[in-house]
């Protein structure tokens, strides 16, 4: 199932998919109106539909031309449907003018409520939070209702899986859920009943998948994230007021965000590019500079923008740091090919040296453990070795010493990434390859020519339910190891997907 699910969203970007959801959902709504099953004539929501897309994409292109960058018309498109589900649907021209002012004012948030290009607060959410706090128009979050609930909750499943952050998602719905349940259950509501009204009647479903989802607003770790998700979810459940602001979905969203940025890199990354080598016949290895020192761990990603004529897979990508922290060296990042290239890999590699390139921020937990005495297994498949080359040049830097066992899975026995790395660190190295090396380091290992299984890692590392295991490669490798793993006794197993943003 899990290879199935990462084959089928892998296809296109993030942003496409979150759009090709919403796009369904909002056509089916359309459509159940025509048959009677929704309470708002079909005309209106067209209408709706329509003032909020054309303002935010028009808004969008007005204000990259002032701010003199490339707009993005997907994240418009998104934009203005998010506020199509948010506001009553109406055919009042008055309604249908704020509509219009709230995605102008999300257009400007990208911009002005930014600090070095990175967004404070989500774009849709501020844009209601303003139009309800003026009075014009009230975002009713009507999308919560129990027709749509089974396509909006699809949606928002392949949304969160996609970006892997189910767990988050999980955690909002439940504390949301618990809250808005032991509300209604103290009014005098059965328990069954409750939990049917906090999931027909509430946004909680659609905010999880479709809002607290959206990457430029959360923090780097998955603890913050986490306590971003219970910041939200206490804020949208339990009810309060303070003058004229009371409790609503977009402004539980907005205090979240404010608590996601404080985590978070809190200004835009310049990088400096540098040049490239290769590491093997379909990979390479991009050096950047960083024009103010950046701080990650060994491990963490970095997602990157590179402005070109995009295709449908966008032009932002995550990549794996492949360089050791460092208050003053280069940062660099590994990127595989050649077949069948990306937009962003074309111009990725077509740099010239001195081009400065941007980074959303940097992220992600998948980090060797502090306790250099806990033994691992490191499972990389192609491209997948580069946290480890990070981590392992990190522990080298330092002088730390583990037990560590690398298997290497690659296509070739010529497409070995990073190979006098492994030679330096003085790990043991397991690879499973085609064909058999000419020759091999001390201390390393080939498996045979056979693919990558659990049979395979068991044969060659006896001892792997004594070691925590981190598996890095494309998805359907990590999900295949992973699950092998654990048929294995290894108790615990971190992952690290290459699928992009």
């Amino acid at each position: 199932m899990r290879r199935w699910l990462d084959r089928v969203t892998g296809r296109v970007t993030m942003y496409r998919l979150v759009l090709l959801a919403l796009i369904a959902v909002a056509a089916v709504a359309v459509v159940l109106s025509m048959l009677g099953r929704l309470a708002f004539p079909a005309t209106d929501l067209l209408a709706t539909a329509a003032v909020a897309v054309a303002a935010s994409v028009a808004t969008s292109w007005l204000f990259a031309l002032a701010f003199r960058v490339r707009p993005h018309p997907e994240s418009a498109l998104i934009t203005g449907l998010l506020l199509f589900f948010l506001f009553f649907p109406s055919g009042v021209v008055g309604d249908l003018a704020s509509v219009a002012l709230a995605a102008t004012i999300a257009s400007a948030s990208k911009y002005l409520l930014a600090i070095r290009g990175r967004h404070i607060f989500n774009p849709a959410a501020i844009g209601a939070f303003v139009v309800s706090l003026l009075g014009l128009n009230v975002a009713v979050w009507w999308v919560a209702t129990g027709v749509l609930l089974p396509l909006t909750a699809i949606g928002a499943f392949l949304v969160l899986y996609r970006s892997r952050r189910t767990t988050i998602g999980v955690a909002f719905v439940a504390v949301a859920t618990v809250i808005v349940v032991v509300r209604l259950v103290s009014g005098g509501t059965d328990v069954g009943a409750a939990i049917g009204t906090a999931f027909t009647s509430f946004p909680i479903v659609f905010l999880a998948g479709f809002m607290l989802s959206e990457p430029l607003t959360l923090p780097p770790r998955r603890w913050q994230q986490l306590i971003v998700a219970a910041v939200v979810a206490v804020a949208f459940a339990v009810p309060f007021q303070l003058g004229p602001i009371f409790n609503t979905p977009e402004l539980a969203l907005v205090v979240g965000n404010a608590v996601g940025f404080a985590f978070g890199q809190r200004r835009g990354i310049r990088l400096r590019y540098l040049g490239k080598r290769q590491l093997t016949p379909s990979a390479w290895e991009l050096a950047f500079q960083p024009v103010r020192p950046v701080s990650h761990r060994a491990g963490q990603y970095v997602e990157l923008t590179v402005p070109h004529r995009a295709d449908s897979r966008g032009s932002r990508r995550i990549f794996t740091i492949s360089s050791p922290p460092s208050t003053s060296g280069p940062l660099t990042v590994g990127l595989s090919g050649p077949e069948r290239l990306s937009s962003f890999k074309r111009a990725f590699l077509e740099l010239e040296p001195g081009a400065i390139v941007r980074a959303t921020g940097v992220g992600g937990d998948f980090t060797l453990p502090r306790d250099p005495m806990i033994p691992l297994l490191l499972v990389a498949g192609g491209i997948g070795i580069t946290p480890f080359a990070s981590q392992l040049a990190h522990d080298r830097d330092r002088g730390v010493r583990r037990d560590v066992v690398v298997v290497y899975a690659v296509r070739d026995s010529t497409e070995i990434g990073y190979a006098g790395l492994l030679e330096a660190a003085g790990v043991r190295v397991v690879l499973v390859s085609p064909t058999e090396p000419e020759s091999l380091p001390a201390g390393w290992t080939w498996a045979g020519s056979g693919r990558l299984t659990g049979d395979t890692l068991a044969g060659q590392v006896p001892d792997l339910a004594t070691r925590r295991a981190f598996v890095s490669g494309p998805p359907s490798l990590v999900a295949d190891m992973r699950a092998a793993l654990r048929e294995r006794g290894v108790k615990r197993v971190s992952t690290d997907y290459f699928s992009g943003y």
